[in-house]
């Protein structure tokens, strides 16, 4: 959560990292234009929304793994509550960024941290049924017996 605050601060606002940005480009001897550069701030910027609300996810997901413990490997509501909360911190992220005048909080924002977050249960899920399927025992979780809350 330490590091969703920093990332919410001036410090990480868009213009600081696009400057960061294009002085790694130049230091590495690229050259591009402030457009060019402009647009992959953006683009990278988006993607550490749905790769940090994703790992983010995930580590809830264990959390609640480890305070909500049932004899499966995978149960919906850690995914369901790893999710929430997720979309809480995303929202709380979000809501302090409009405190910030060089920031500004946006739904579109918390939309893609939580596709982020839902992608990562998915493959969580998918991940856990690809061990199951591997089970000497055959047993794999139907959608059916996974919509069972534990």
């Amino acid at each position: 959560m330490g590091i969703v605050a920093l990332e919410s601060t001036d410090l990480l606002s868009a213009s600081h990292t696009g400057h960061l940005f294009s002085a790694l480009l130049a230091m590495l001897g690229f050259h591009a234009e402030e457009q060019t550069v402009s647009y992959l701030n953006i683009i990278l910027r988006k993607l550490g929304h749905f790769v940090g609300y994703g790992v983010l996810s995930w580590l809830l997901f264990r959390a609640w793994k480890a305070t909500l413990p049932v004899a499966s490997g995978w149960a919906l509501r850690w995914a369901v509550l790893a999710l929430f909360t997720t979309t809480l911190v995303a929202s709380a992220d979000e809501w302090h960024q409009t405190t910030i005048p060089s920031r500004a909080g946006r739904v579109q924002d918390v939309l893609l941290d939580d596709t982020g977050a839902a992608v990562t249960q998915c493959l969580l899920f998918f991940f856990r049924a690809c061990i199951d399927a591997d089970d000497p025992s055959g047993v794999v979780p139907s959608l059916a017996a996974v919509a069972k809350f534990h």
